[in-house]
């Protein structure tokens, strides 16, 4: 198939539920988002939501499609195994989803895994003590952040209890050696959380950097940092910031929701 006849695909929106169409706009946003931000590593990492109103159905990237590409219709949907669940012309990469089948078998709170491959976070990802309390950021990363010491190219399984009982609760995930993942109860929730997840590491790469002396941030602050998020996002989250965003995103190319 063409690269053109798969950006032609016809238009979903009549044969899903509005609760899934919507879920399918938001996520290809959230690939194209992705995309703008420079976190995207070619076609190897993924986004995943869960299908609104079922069990264990999941919508992801068709793989071999650029984030900037995806739309709402090309999205595939998918069980926990990665397996395909529609007639959907795109190929999957079932491999690719053994972190996000993990997640979501464990974490029925998370309604999207966003998982990336950028420099920063990998950087930030192999040095040993990790995010470090140095910047407004990274107080909120702090709060809510789990390690996973890296076991290879996630292909196997066998990984999947570990990868779930160091997540535990938290919403912020760093993969030694490998990138960063948060999980969000909306998609505009974990795109927040990987925004902020980012420019932690992005600000820490550069101030040490600088090679100065760091200034930590005291541990008190850290602890108090989710009730300071919440007042600074008005208790709304993600969803303060996703309008504006769109309405971004629908100034440069609006195809993602067709």
């Amino acid at each position: 198939m063409s690269a053109a006849s798969k950006l032609s695909m016809p238009s979903l929106q009549d044969r899903v539920s509005a609760e899934e169409w919507q879920t399918r706009v938001d996520l290809a946003a959230c690939y194209r988002l992705v995309a703008r931000f420079g976190w995207s590593d070619l076609v190897f990492t993924h986004i995943s939501a869960r299908v609104p109103g079922v069990k264990d159905q999941f919508l992801i990237n068709p793989y071999g499609m650029m984030f900037e590409e995806i739309t709402a219709s090309s999205l595939v949907k998918v069980g926990v195994a990665g397996e395909k669940l529609d007639d959907s012309p795109f190929p999957v990469n079932p491999a690719g989803f053994v972190i996000h089948s993990a997640v979501h078998s464990a974490r029925h709170d998370a309604q999207c895994v966003l998982h990336v491959h950028s420099l920063n976070g990998i950087a930030v990802s192999a040095q040993r003590h990790g995010v470090l309390p140095i910047s407004q950021q990274s107080m909120f990363v702090l709060a809510s952040l789990a390690y996973h010491d890296y076991e290879g190219v996630a292909l196997n399984d066998e990984e999947k209890p570990r990868l779930v009982a160091d997540l535990g609760d938290k919403t912020f995930f760093m993969l030694r050696n490998h990138g960063l993942l948060t999980v969000g109860p909306s998609i505009a929730d974990a795109f927040l959380a990987m925004y902020i997840f980012e420019a932690a590491c992005n600000i820490q790469i550069r101030a040490q950097a600088g090679g100065s002396e760091l200034t930590p941030i005291p541990a008190a602050l850290i602890a108090g940092a989710q009730a300071q998020a919440a007042m600074v996002t008005r208790s709304l989250g993600g969803t303060l910031v996703w309008p504006g965003l769109l309405r971004m995103l629908d100034r440069l190319d609006s195809s993602y929701a067709t």
